[in-house]
């Protein structure tokens, strides 16, 4: 049994956005990916750290919830600033289960447990949300704030708390430090996010910062296999 994250699937087997047209690592990504997915066993769990489909409704977005459904063991789902089918709890849940999707499980201002460890997360907030100021964007990012310390409360009786995020809280010279403060307040040792493409990687902060180990999965980083976390 172990626990695994990757971030950035971008599937698209509904609508017509396939990664490859961005070439070198995305070259032929699926077929990486299917590769890289094979090595979950159906105990395993792995967190998906957001912009999982590029779906605009859960209905563009359901045959790529079936590829995922189909990789061995529980997936664990948060929100991506792509993810344009994403919707209530309720309304997501609904659908995987009418859909008959018995591996998906959506995080959000909630926590899952592998073992003793509390699996915590949102999709947090970006200096490209930041750059352009403005009271709607404060709001968004305090409404980020609020729900990763709703995941962490729920959390309360947990050995440890690893938060995944989808934006990275540290990115070059910006950092988050709502996100940050809320994390060390509930001492949290680890954090995983993804978002960060291309050339960005080698702006994307990895390392230890304010108490806290930021690792990024983006898949295109990670070769399109996911990370393991614990075993």
């Amino acid at each position: 049994m172990s626990l695994y994250a990757i971030g950035d699937l971008h599937l698209s087997l509904s609508v017509d956005k396939p990664m490859d047209v961005f070439g070198g690592r995305w070259e032929k990504y699926l077929e990486k990916l299917m590769d890289g997915m094979s090595c979950l066993t159906e105990k395993d769990t792995c967190v998906l750290c957001g912009d999982t489909s590029w779906g605009t409704t859960l209905e563009e977005a359901l045959e790529d919830f079936r590829l995922i459904d189909s990789f061995p063991g529980r997936k664990i789902i948060l929100k991506g600033n792509h993810d344009y089918w994403w919707n209530t709890a309720s309304k997501m849940n609904k659908f995987f289960e009418a859909n008959d999707l018995k591996s998906l499980n959506i995080l959000h201002n909630n926590c899952y447990f592998y073992e003793d460890t509390a699996i915590c997360g949102t999709r947090g907030w970006f200096y490209e949300e930041a750059v352009h100021g403005g009271e709607h964007d404060k709001k968004v990012m305090n409404r980020e704030v609020g729900r990763l310390e709703t995941s962490l409360k729920s959390a309360e009786n947990a050995r440890e708390k690893i938060v995944f995020l989808h934006y990275p809280p540290r990115f070059n010279n910006f950092i988050c430090t709502e996100i940050v403060e809320v994390m060390k307040r509930y001492d949290v040792k680890h954090c995983y996010y993804g978002h960060i493409h291309g050339i960005g990687h080698k702006y994307a902060f990895t390392g230890t910062y304010n108490g806290t180990d930021y690792h990024m999965i983006s898949s295109d980083y990670v070769k399109f296999r996911p990370v393991l976390i614990k075993k």
